[in-house]
């Protein structure tokens, strides 16, 4: 017999059974995929405000300086220092050398007791526009959780519990003033079946992740297989497997496991294709929560100084670089969302020319060359690391970025930030948080690459220019394509045995 014929003998068996290996994880994947625009955007609570507005510090609210209020508390050191303003009063919050915040009247410097507590109401109470009820209880969280996930990015938060019908739950950041994320009854549901059934955490309970990366992709190598037998199948080869018209059941799920599967095989397979870049991309941990510049600054250095001209300004917070203190003034206007950064000189409060780029570029340099000066607490190379250092390579681009678009998508999390790109061989850029110190995003031509596939070939980004409702509905469209396919196959296995 030739291979030709061997391989045309065997191989609607071998798809037969590679099907079969492969029915549970498609329908695990399509059945949580549909699901996910219907919980996420269609049926997605909808809460009284989408972000908060910090209220503004202004001039008459404040009497004691920054230096004075430590001084008056005896507080010798600190990492920081900026303004917030809740329940009609105005207060310095302190992150001291442990990184506790803590909350200092602006008018007489008294402290405000469990201060970051309070603060950490105030924003969900805000947020909810619920004033009256009742909250079960308020977590710092200083690691992620299952119902708080890395994907949100921002740690330590605070989880404030409501006693509400709905059992919402709202994570917000103080440091900054930021609401993060709300998960409700449904919410917190979706979140564990897609958990389960999309990202298979189940099985880092039984062992590692990166042995669950490797299952997930052993896994969509067999889908893809099974996608392209079944092309050659019910395709190319058809006439070497068709079988004679039968008027019975088994025949009509083969009619329409055919001419559906023909149709979605070409979505199965960039759905796959997809996911298994993306699960490769996760081998590298991400680390870019350990890039942070937080020297430790003596109060002396600002004890003398006066307050700075607070018009206008939205954020406002001290920075050092190169042993030079700086206060660091965030504009924002609330109508336009157009963002400025202004530095001045502690003391004698001179402006730095281009203030926002030397910060930026200086971070980034920092983060790029594991530089630990002083006390300052610095960080590790990432992993995922350009074979050029950024403080030898060229500065294309310096931008503000105030909005999530293109390959600084919403799932960073952190605005505003300072785009810095690279002229390095993989195109380095840096995402800069000016107001935390923070690395937000690395991203390498690696990055871009993966993260096209992933946005185009598994969540249809490039049909958002139609609207996220016509978006949604061909991705979910195409997803119980498949999940169709695969039941089809299932009751054809099931019909022939």
């Amino acid at each position: 017999m030739g291979f030709k014929k061997w391989v045309q003998r065997n191989m609607y068996r071998w798809h037969r059974i590679i099907g079969i290996i492969a029915l549970v994880p498609t329908i695990f994947w399509t059945a949580s995929g549909v699901m996910h625009p219907f919980m996420s955007h269609w049926f997605k609570t909808k809460i009284a405000n989408e972000f908060y507005k910090a209220e503004t510090v202004k001039k008459t609210d404040v009497k004691l300086s920054a230096g004075q209020v430590l001084t008056q508390n005896q507080i010798t050191s600190f990492k920081n220092i900026r303004f917030a303003k809740f329940n009609q009063q105005s207060y310095y919050q302190v992150k001291d050398t442990k990184g506790n915040l803590q909350y200092f009247n602006t008018i007489d410097g008294k402290p405000l007791p469990n201060g970051d507590v309070l603060f950490a109401e105030h924003i969900a109470r805000f947020m909810l526009a619920d004033s009256t009820s009742k909250i079960t209880n308020i977590e710092k969280l200083t690691e992620f959780t299952e119902e708080y996930p890395y994907v949100n990015r921002i740690l330590p938060a605070y989880k404030v519990s409501f006693d509400r019908p709905d059992k919402m739950d709202l994570y917000v950041e103080t440091e900054q003033s930021r609401f993060i994320v709300f998960n409700d009854t449904k919410r917190k549901v979706f979140i564990k079946i897609f958990d389960i059934f999309h990202n298979w955490d189940f099985l880092n309970a039984i062992s590692n992740n990166t042995i669950r990366i490797i299952v997930m992709i052993i896994f969509l190598t067999i889908i893809i297989a099974s996608a392209i037998g079944g092309l050659v199948i019910y395709g190319f080869m058809w006439g070497k497997f068709k079988p004679a018209k039968k008027e019975n059941q088994v025949s009509v799920f083969k009619k329409y496991h055919r001419s559906i599967g023909l149709w979605t095989s070409f979505v199965t397979f960039t759905f796959a294709f997809s996911g298994i870049y993306h699960a490769t991309r996760k081998f590298t941990p991400d680390e870019r929560l350990k890039y942070i510049s937080e020297p430790v600054i003596q109060t002396q250095a600002i004890a003398q100084d006066s307050l700075v001209n607070l018009k206008g300004v939205s954020n406002i917070s001290l920075v050092k670089m190169n042993e030079q203190l700086y206060w660091q003034l965030i504009k924002k206007n609330w109508e336009t969302k157009e963002t400025s950064f202004e530095y001045l000189t502690v003391n004698e409060h001179k402006p730095l020319k281009d203030g926002y780029k030397v910060y930026a570029e200086y971070l980034a340099n920092q983060f790029s060359n594991r530089e630990a000066k002083g006390g300052e607490e610095c960080c590790e190379m990432m992993d995922n690391k350009s074979s050029m250092s950024v403080s030898e390579a060229d500065l294309k681009e310096v931008k503000i970025i105030t909005k999530f678009a293109g390959e600084y998508g919403f799932v960073n999390k952190r605005l505003p930030v300072v785009k810095l790109a690279y002229n390095t061989p993989e195109h380095t850029t840096y995402y800069i948080e000016p107001a935390t110190n923070r690395l937000a995003a690395k991203v390498t031509d690696a990055d871009r690459r993966e993260g096209f596939s992933f946005a185009f070939l598994h969540k249809y980004n490039g049909l958002e220019s139609l609207g996220k409702d016509i978006r949604d509905g061909v991705m979910t469209f195409a997803a119980f394509g498949v999940l169709v396919v695969s039941i089809f196959g299932l009751a054809i296995f099931i019909k022939t045995k």
